[in-house]
């Protein structure tokens, strides 16, 4: 899934909004601090921790564990992964130019600059290898599979001017594919939750489709709109792998029901109707559009002209379309899995009412990460069992109250 960060009108940046990697919880951060809370319970909306002391402009929370990492505003080229429950700092990392996004799973820690892309074993850190000299991506466009075993990936943009997806093997540290989606530049990416499927959007907006990984073969095209482009805020499979969501900068967000795949011998447009007459006359363009998949289901926010982030979930017995905004809002919509249609507005919750109090901090950045010296080590080694899939001895993932490694005065 994406995440998004918004502007005021001095230039800087206001609420961060994002999910953690299996939607039980969501993060908030302002130049006010940073908030976590818990996806348990849609009526009331708990918070996990709270942070009213440093400036943040991006947090990613490991699933469910007290392990996250932090950027700055004061500091945009530093990342900190710290132990949120313990309060303290775990490590550091300094870069040559601001990160515009950070991605985790339990085997890697990936950051994004503009021009490259830095590959982390997270259970020590240490700097597995450089995608450098990437196309330009200024908005940070990345996305990494929430599987660190089979289908450990990272997608990127292989190109500014037209819609290539790049997908490499984050596990064995090698280009995989290339994927040509699009004619215009990339908008969004998403992983389906097994790693096995990319769904891609481009600049224009009007067409959403989803590919396989493993052979770059496409499986699935949705057409969002056909009157207007628009700026794709977000894309976000269920973890059921079923759904497909999808997010802009207008009021609308749909959901795509994947039920086969496009070479399955049902058609959509049945040749012996009149349709499938015509059809056969008709421009290949034309043709296209008819053959497209429509929204199984849409939602309709208040407002419009405000990224957000998306996801669907079942949380509480009853399938869920979150829709987190970047003016400090959560919205929750009950999807009929069987009917689907116009969704209703289920709860609004507020999201950005944080304590007053924020922290400044000098920017040490280098133009390579700092390597962690060889005496440092040990302070990993808890968190090498942490991340095992599954965890090795008593950490648990799943359990609030068990607590991944705590190291102080990291550099």
């Amino acid at each position: 899934m994406n995440n998004t960060n918004s502007s005021d009108s001095n230039g800087s940046r206001n609420y961060f909004v994002n999910f953690n990697q299996d939607i039980t919880s969501l993060a908030v951060g302002c130049k006010k601090g940073y908030r976590l809370f818990s996806l348990s319970n849609v009526d009331t909306l708990e918070e996990i921790y709270s942070n009213g002391t440093e400036d943040s402009c991006l947090v990613e929370r490991l699933f469910s564990s007290s392990l996250v990492a932090v950027v700055s505003l004061a500091a945009p080229r530093k990342l900190k992964v710290c132990h949120f429950k313990k309060g303290t700092e775990i490590c550091n990392y300094s870069y040559s130019n601001t990160i515009l996004a950070v991605k985790l799973n339990r085997a890697r820690l990936v950051v994004c600059l503009e021009e490259a892309l830095y590959i982390h074993n997270i259970r020590d850190m240490k700097v597995l290898h450089t995608i450098r000299d990437t196309p330009p991506n200024p908005s940070g466009l990345c996305a990494l599979t929430i599987n660190n075993t089979d289908n450990c990936y990272l997608a990127y943009p292989g190109s500014s001017t037209i819609g290539e997806v790049q997908i490499f093997d984050a596990n064995n540290l090698h280009a995989k594919t290339m994927i040509p989606a699009h004619d215009s530049p990339l908008a969004a990416l998403a992983f389906s939750p097994n790693g096995s499927r990319m769904a891609t959007a481009s600049e224009k907006g009007t067409v959403i489709r989803v590919f396989s990984v493993t052979d770059g073969s496409k499986l699935y095209e949705f057409r969002r709109g056909v009157k207007r482009c628009v700026a794709i805020s977000c894309l976000a499979f269920s973890m059921c792998g079923q759904y497909l969501s999808c997010s802009s900068n207008t009021e609308t967000v749909h959901v795509f029901k994947l039920e086969e795949p496009k070479d399955s011998p049902r058609r959509s447009v049945d040749e012996g109707s009149w349709m499938g007459y015509l059809t056969n006359y008709l421009p290949t363009q034309v043709t296209d559009v008819f053959n497209q998949g429509r929204a199984f289901a849409t939602a309709h926010l208040p407002i419009y002209g405000v990224r957000n982030v998306i996801s669907i979930v079942t949380i509480q017995n009853q399938l869920r379309l979150l829709i987190a905004t970047e003016d400090g809002v959560l919205y929750v919509y009950n999807v009929d899995s069987a009917e689907g249609g116009d969704l209703t507005l289920y709860k609004k919750h507020r999201i950005d009412e944080f304590e007053a109090g924020a922290a400044s901090e000098v920017d040490g950045a280098r133009s390579e990460p700092k390597n962690i010296e060889a005496g440092e080590s040990d302070r990993f080694r808890e968190m090498a069992a942490a991340t095992e899939s599954p965890p090795r001895g008593a950490f648990q993932f799943s359990d609030d109250q068990e607590y991944p490694p705590l190291t102080q005065n990291a550099d």
